[in-house]
Order: C-alpha cells, then structure tokens, then sequence
C-alpha cells in the first residue's frame, strides 16, 4: 500500500479477530510509535501489551473499575475481549518549562495513530478507544501508573472479521481558512 493512499483510506475497525500481529509485524507497530514527533526528546510515551491470558486479567481491572464507579459490570469485563491484542497507550509526563505536559500528550497520542497505521499498512486493522477505563483512578492503579502518567486510549488491534465501511469525504473548504 502506498502511503498516501494509506493516509487518505485510513479507517478504524471495531471487529477484531486472530490473527493479532506478532512478532517482526508487531516489532514495526512499535517502531513506529517510537518514531513519533517528541519535542525534547523526552521520549513521553510507554505501552502495556496485553493479549491472551493478559486479557483475562484486563477484563478483571475492568470489572473493578465498573464496580468502584457505579458502572455497567458485565459491559466492562467485555470490553477487552474485542481484539486479540490491546496496547495501552501511557503519556509519562516529564515536567519541563519548555516543553509542556500538552505536547507531551500529544506525542503519545501521535504514537497511537502511527502505531494504528503501521498496522494497517501490514494487512491488520485497529481501532483507538478511550471512554470511561482511560480516565479510572482504578484502571491506573491496577496497571501501575505514576502520579505523572496518563491513558491516552487502548489501541486494539487485530485482522478484521467484517466488511469496513469506508469514511466519507470531507469537504477541505469547510476545515481549511486562509489569512
């Protein structure tokens, strides 16, 4: 595939199944996401990889988090079940005058797109989730976050078991103003 037409055909795939990316694939995945633009060279980004008996133990962090919050329980025990491989994305802030946490975020949140599309571009598909488990003091504690480290989303990630309906064209005039 070529990459512009990896850019302009970009799309997310909720239907994941075996097989997840492996081995000199998944290798690429995360080069990729190491290679994102990082102001400082902080380097403000970790992943936890998560598939097969990891899944299990995700669904238990889930369920905990859902319980603690007043959520829907079975819903969240599901929720990692969606792909055979999640990586959790982390920004690991580094507190500098002069590149600010925001930046630092972004990068990490660049990563799971450059991730998202090394996938793609290798005959696998993912989709980028955050909601409600990215954001739980549960989830954070339970994975072992630090008080300067933030979910920035869980990238699944997968070969699609369905049919993926192509995004429709966005007008550029509507998004693009000149001065």
């Amino acid at each position: 595939m070529q990459a512009i037409e990896l850019l302009l055909e970009r799309h997310s795939c909720a239907k994941l199944g075996l097989p997840a990316p492996g081995g000199e694939a998944l290798a690429n995945i995360y080069r990729a996401g190491l290679k994102t633009p990082d102001h400082g060279g902080f380097t403000p980004w970790r992943f936890i990889e998560v598939s097969e008996s990891g899944l299990d133990t995700l669904s238990s962090v889930f369920a905990k988090a859902a319980t603690a919050e007043a959520g829907d329980v079975a819903k969240a025990e599901q929720m990692p079940y969606r792909a055979p491989l999640i990586i959790v994305v982390i920004a690991s802030l580094k507190h500098h005058p002069k590149v600010p946490d925001i930046e630092q975020v972004m990068s990490a949140g660049c990563a799971v797109q450059a991730m998202q599309m090394a996938a793609l571009a290798q005959g696998f598909n993912g989709i980028w989730r955050t909601g409600p488990m990215s954001y739980s003091d549960v989830v954070n504690t339970e994975l072992g976050l630090k008080s300067n480290e933030q979910i920035v989303g869980f990238l699944y990630l997968g070969t699609p078991q369905s049919a993926i309906p192509q995004k429709k064209p966005y007008a550029i005039d509507k998004f693009v103003s000149k001065i």
